[in-house]
């Protein structure tokens, strides 16, 4: 499997998510842009570091986001270790339960967060609005596009 330095990983139900990510990926060389669904322990592996976006749905990380932990966590235990990574977090109007229990998974890989998280309010509260696709504002698109900038030249220098 080719090798890539900065993994983006997410998932995303309405757009706001994914429109984050591809900001983020889309900057760099050596980035590779996956959805969770397709995310395997071999492509985990070949990566240098990791984005991690994904919403916050009912104050946790969205199913399809954990499900991919889930389904990774034991056959890339103990082979992540000191890998950098980063995530941006978008919900409708906290975000810190999904950035808690991400940052609890990525302590048992033994990951090293090297960016503050990034949540994105979408200050969607009702039904209608939570469900409706989300566009993201550009300053908040600019961040995302920033901080994967960043997290891939940081590791292609070996800052990370």
């Amino acid at each position: 499997m080719e090798e890539c330095k900065l993994l983006v990983i997410w998932h995303s139900r309405t757009g706001g998510s994914r429109a984050l990510a591809e900001a983020a990926a889309g900057v760099a060389d050596g980035t590779r842009l996956v959805a969770a669904d397709d995310v395997t322990p071999d492509l985990l592996q070949t990566a240098g570091g990791y984005l991690f976006v994904g919403p916050e749905n009912l104050a946790a990380l969205s199913g399809a986001m954990k499900e991919m932990f889930d389904r990774c966590y034991y056959p890339c235990l103990g082979r992540l270790e000191g890998r950098p990574y980063a995530t941006i977090i978008c919900a409708g109007s906290d975000g810190e339960n999904a950035q808690r229990q991400l940052d609890r998974i990525a302590t048992g890989w033994r990951l090293k967060r090297v960016a503050d998280p990034l949540i994105v309010n979408t200050a969607a509260q009702t039904p209608e609005t939570i469900l409706a696709p989300k566009t993201i504002a550009e300053d908040r698109l600019a961040e995302a596009r920033d901080l994967g900038a960043a997290l891939a030249e940081g590791i292609a220098a070996g800052i990370f």
